[in-house]
Formats: structure tokens, C-alpha cells, sequence
């Protein structure tokens, strides 16, 4: 039997969480901590609209992932299939000389770098900020060009390097997509101008660097690194940090889990359990560490049957609601990935909108695939540490900052 213990009441002496942090990074001046925003998800900004239900009958597709699929004689490149339907934490970045500052997400589900461009007529880029290339003295156009491809649209443009700034790191020639057209409707109603991917690049655009792989090569950050801290209730205070770690942003000792299978920030997990009992990842299963998704992600049948479990009823739009008592009376459902135990309460994998309304935060992937999504209602409870130099994830407990 895989013996466990609760990772939330395992808090060490601080002194001893500082010798483990100056032996996994030097601590130096060369790192930056990048703000994140909450912002409003397309989701609720649909909901808002009362343009939710007719969204989800328009695109019933809700992909999560999808292995790369390349074309290499059409000379278009396509990337893994991405639903940003629930996004809610974006960064500031610049692009060019002088500088074209854009709302971003920092993606660790993609590998690629996009913002609209002035060349794009659709709606989406219209509500935006737009890159114009003729303004950057640094820009320089490849001609490739590029199509991401969403379950709900597409976004084509072409490819381009220029100088990225984020923070006080100065990224040159970075490759960098270039939208032209976004049929992405629900982008019209997303608080952010493009994606910024921290996968790894087994899974970039053909003939792109990552932007996380150029501040490595460049030297520009000490350790081969990052990681977030995501706040649960604030508007701010979340952050993305390059090159080392504080340990102010969590409790205890982290907590090391390898990478499986580079390309995704993908890792074994042990089980799902609620009261004891085992409800979902009978024997193990895989999932993917991600701050491009919000929710938590898994296949069909163990998705039914965690609903079932929290008594979620089936709205006509395919979401589903709970009653929003049960959040002061269900039980945590303990995810346990290498024999340690991860609880997450029910004030997490429910989401109130009032006092009234109450959805569930656990959703199925469409594409039927035996993997489960750690999104953002997982990572707003656990710092993540994603290391590349020894291809694992660290995780502990998120301080209360």
C-alpha cells in the first residue's frame, strides 16, 4: 500500500526551508518576479453577457490537449489545440524597439509567443493591443507562416524575431508569432492581447526558440527555472518568477515530482480520492502541470463520477452547478501524486458566483484522453516550481502573501 501523509500540515522551521532554497539556487540579483493581474475569464465575461449558452452550443468542442501535429510540406506549422476559455492571470511584456507593451498569459501548457499585429482585421485584434512591425527598428521577418488552430477557431499570421522584454530581462531575437486573422470568438471578450508559452520546445512552432529556452541560452537568468505563485482571492499579487525561488510565496519544503514525458509539464499522479475512497486515477494515471488552464481537467467517466460524487447537476449550456451550501459541507478530494497528498477543499473546486449560483470547477476533456489537467484552482493552493535543468516539478503549499 502507497503509504502517504498530508502535505498541508507538514510545515518545516523556516531556517530549514532557506538551506534547502540556497542549495537548489544561487540567490542573485540576475532573476526577475513579474506581476500578474486576475482578470475576468472569457467564461464569465460571457456569462455576463448572457452569451455563455450560445457560445457552448456554437462550439461544443472544449479541446484540452492534442498532440503536435505538424504539416511540413503545406508550410504551415500547427500547434497543439488550446482552450482559453477560462484564463484569468495575465503579465505585462514589451516587444520591439522601443518598446509595444501587451497583456499576457504566461502558458505553461504551450510553448509558443503570439500577439495580434496591426495586419490583423478581425474583431478579436480590434479590442486589442497590436503589434506594428514598422515601428520596431529590431524586427525581422521570417515569411513563415503560421497557424494556430483552436477548438474553436483559428489564429493565422506569420512569423517574426524581435527583441521581448519582460521585466528587466531583455530577450533578442526572439521568435514570435504575428497574428493576421483571429476567428476566436470568444478572444473578443478575453482581458489579454496574446499567449506566452512556457512548455518545453519539443512542442514550438518549427523554427522557434521558447522564449524560457533564449533567457537560459542568453545567460540571462542564474538557474534553468520558474515558477508561480497564483493568489486565491486578490486582484493582485500573483506572480511568475525567472531564475530562482522565494520561499516567501509558500510553507514548508517543496516537494519534487519528475517530468514523464517532456513537452508538456506532464507527471505521474498516484490517485484521486474523497473520504477514503478512491473516486478517479484508480492505479495512477498521468497530468499535466498547467497555468494556461483554469480548471481541473480529466477524462469522461471519473469526471461523472466526482460530479456525482459532489451531487453536480447538469446545466442546459453543459456546465454544472452545485448547491452552494455544499461548499461549507463537502470533504477535500486529496489528489496524491508521488505518495504525497494534495488537498483540495471544496471553497476550491467550487466556484461561487453569489450566494445563489455555484459551478463545479472539475470539467471532462473532449478529446477523450486517459490524462488529467492540474490548472489554476490546483495552482492557486500550491507554489509550482517547473525546473528544466532536472526536468521536475516542485510543489508546496502556497503562503498566504
Amino acid at each position: 500500500m502507497l503509504k502517504t501523509r498530508s502535505f498541508l500540515s507538514t510545515i518545516q522551521e523556516e531556517n530549514m526551508k532557506w538551506i534547502g532554497v540556497l542549495s537548489l539556487v544561487t540567490l542573485s540579483e540576475c532573476f526577475v518576479t513579474i506581476p500578474l493581474m486576475k482578470i475576468k475569464s472569457m467564461r464569465e465575461n460571457l456569462r455576463g453577457k448572457n452569451l455563455l449558452k450560445d457560445y457552448l452550443e456554437k462550439h461544443p468542442y472544449r479541446p484540452a490537449y492534442k498532440f503536435l501535429h505538424k504539416q511540413p510540406n503545406s508550410g504551415i506549422t500547427f500547434e497543439p489545440m488550446r482552450n482559453y476559455l477560462d484564463l484569468s492571470y495575465v503579465g505585462t511584456i514589451s516587444i520591439g524597439t522601443p518598446p509595444q507593451e501587451f497583456r499576457v498569459i504566461f502558458d505553461t501548457g504551450s510553448a509558443d509567443l503570439w500577439v495580434p499585429s496591426i495586419y490583423c482585421s478581425s474583431q478579436a485584434c480590434a479590442k486589442h493591443n497590436v503589434f506594428n512591425p514598422r515601428l520596431s527598428s529590431t524586427f525581422r521577418n521570417t515569411g513563415q507562416p503560421i497557424t494556430l488552430n483552436y477548438g474553436s477557431g483559428s489564429m493565422s499570421g506569420f512569423l517574426g524575431y524581435d527583441t521581448v522584454q519582460i521585466g528587466d530581462l531583455v530577450d533578442v531575437s526572439q521568435a514570435f508569432g504575428l497574428s493576421q486573422t483571429e476567428s476566436i470568438q470568444s478572444l473578443e471578450y478575453g482581458d489579454f492581447d496574446g499567449i506566452l508559452g512556457l512548455s518545453y520546445p519539443s512542442i514550438a512552432l518549427q523554427g522557434a526558440t521558447p522564449v524560457f529556452d533564449n533567457l537560459w541560452k542568453q545567460g540571462l537568468i542564474p538557474q534553468n527555472l520558474f515558477a508561480f505563485y497564483l493568489s486565491s482571492h486578490k486582484k493582485e499579487g500573483s506572480v511568475v518568477m525567472f531564475g530562482r525561488v522565494d520561499p516567501s510565496y509558500y510553507k514548508g519544503d517543496l516537494k519534487w515530482v519528475p517530468v514523464t514525458k517532456p513537452g508538456y509539464w506532464q507527471i505521474s499522479m498516484d490517485s484521486i480520492s474523497m473520504n477514503g475512497k478512491v473516486i478517479a486515477c484508480d492505479g495512477g494515471c498521468q497530468a499535466i502541470v498547467d497555468t494556461g488552464t483554469a480548471l481541473l481537467i480529466g477524462p469522461n467517466d471519473p469526471i461523472l463520477n466526482i460530479l456525482k460524487s459532489i451531487n453536480a447537476q447538469s446545466t442546459d449550456s453543459g456546465e454544472h452547478i452545485v448547491n452552494c451550501d455544499a461548499i461549507n459541507t463537502l470533504p477535500d478530494i486529496l489528489f496524491t501524486i508521488n505518495g504525497v497528498e494534495y488537498p483540495v477543499p471544496a471553497s476550491a473546486y467550487i466556484y461561487e458566483v453569489d450566494s445563489h449560483t455555484c459551478y463545479s470547477n472539475f470539467e471532462s476533456s473532449s478529446l477523450n484522453l486517459e490524462i488529467w489537467v492540474l490548472g489554476d484552482v490546483f495552482l492557486r493552493l500550491y507554489f509550482t516550481v517547473f525546473d528544466r535543468a532536472n526536468d521536475r516539478v516542485g510543489l508546496a503549499p502556497a503562503a498566504a502573501v
